[in-house]
């Protein structure tokens, strides 16, 4: 296995989070460089089973030669439908690290990282068909305003939308170099912190990242037997405020429904284990700048009496 491929974040707690049992059926949602896989089959016994998700195709590299491993080359937000596929309808626990991969931010060609002159492409996936250059491309000028605004906080987001859909019709914006040229005049603030919420916001977009994560959430209380757990690790406020409405209310509501007039009102059916998110300790964050902002959110699936 790979060792440089991806540091683990929060491996300790999150593989405490989740209470294993040596017997049960655990999911990674995000394999990646197989760090919290690793440490999950370490827990489990001979019977235990562990199915590990991942789109990006590198992933596979990392795979260890263990029989109780299964390994699905897909989007998480298509879970329930893979499990199934593998005769699994229910399993002990689910854990996902949403961040995106030191791996994938290292390889220059991948278009991540604004360290790198590459093409403008940031897909997880490359089956897909749509990279970053053409969402530069092709949306609107409204519309690159509001992915700017809302999935990268980007203070100036209006007039970047506004200078994007001028400089596209005399400049190509195929490569990270040649966009982050192009847009210089109008940058804010620190150059770097700037053009990584720009990517950022980018990266979301061109993967849909807030769109999986709702699917995949949505299945965690049907998938979980009693007692079972999730643990999600998120790195930005946008997923870490979907993982803690879902887990609070049972609901993508950011406020569940309040009618008085209701008679009754949707009990959820997950209890939330941490009150408030676990984080680094110091000592982490040292040794592995880029957890900084991880936050790992726990919830069990509520045993009826």
């Amino acid at each position: 296995m790979e060792t440089g491929y991806h540091i683990p974040v929060l491996l300790a707690e999150t593989i405490a989070a989740l209470a294993i049992k040596p017997g049960g059926t655990y999911v990674d949602c995000t394999f990646g460089g197989g760090g919290h896989s690793k440490a999950i089959l370490s827990h489990l016994g001979k019977d235990g089973q562990l199915v590990a998700f991942d789109q990006d195709a590198a992933a596979k590299n990392n795979l260890p030669d263990d029989e109780r491993l299964v390994f699905v080359s897909q989007n998480f937000r298509h879970l329930q439908r893979f499990l199934r596929l593998e005769g699994i309808m229910a399993v002990d626990g689910i854990m996902a690290d949403l961040g995106v991969s030191s791996h994938q931010f290292d390889e220059a060609d991948r278009g991540f990282s604004i360290r790198f002159d590459a093409e403008m492409d940031m897909r997880m996936d490359r089956r897909q068909a749509q990279t970053a250059f053409d969402v530069l491309n092709s949306y609107s000028e409204q519309q690159l305003h509001k992915i700017f605004e809302r999935y990268g906080e980007v203070t100036n987001s209006k007039t970047l939308a506004r200078k994007i859909v001028d400089v596209r019709k005399v400049a190509s914006l195929k490569t990270t170099e040649g966009f982050k040229n192009a847009l210089r005049e109008i940058v804010k603030g620190n150059p770097n912190k700037y053009f990584a919420q720009v990517f950022q916001a980018l990266r979301i977009e061109v993967n849909d990242e807030l769109g999986a994560l709702k699917e995949m959430l949505q299945q965690i209380p049907s998938l979980l037997k009693p007692g079972g757990r999730a643990a999600i690790i998120t790195f930005h406020s946008l997923e870490d405020r979907l993982v803690k409405n879902f887990f609070r209310n049972g609901s993508l509501d950011e406020k569940p429904d309040e009618n008085p007039f209701a008679v009754t009102k949707k009990k959820s059916e997950l209890m939330v284990i941490t009150k408030k998110p676990i984080v680094p300790t110091d000592d982490e964050m040292k040794r592995n700048p880029r957890s900084r902002s991880a936050k790992l959110r726990v919830v069990e699936k509520i045993i009826e009496e």
